[in-house]
């Protein structure tokens, strides 16, 4: 669907999805994606998957970086010197 419907748009819903879902967007600017989402399958949709790879990106950040890979930061840190 890509009709203006309380007073937010696809175009304006998917524009501002990632930081609805982040909890970034004041209640004001918040309330009309949420409204349109409602009646929209489409942003909808789109939504569900931005919250997946959301959820998806936390757990594989979650721990300590692997040993390897700290080593490699700070090497490249002390090629800099």
């Amino acid at each position: 669907m890509s009709g203006r419907q309380h007073g937010c748009d696809c175009e304006h819903a998917r524009a501002n999805l990632e930081e609805l879902i982040r909890g970034e967007l004041c209640e004001t600017d918040g309330a009309p994606i949420r409204e349109h989402l409602e009646t929209c399958g489409d942003c909808r949709d789109e939504q569900q998957v931005f919250e997946k790879l959301t959820v998806a990106v936390r757990r594989a950040c979650e721990g300590p970086a692997p040993a390897s890979l700290r080593e490699a930061i700070l090497s490249s840190f002390r090629e800099l010197d």
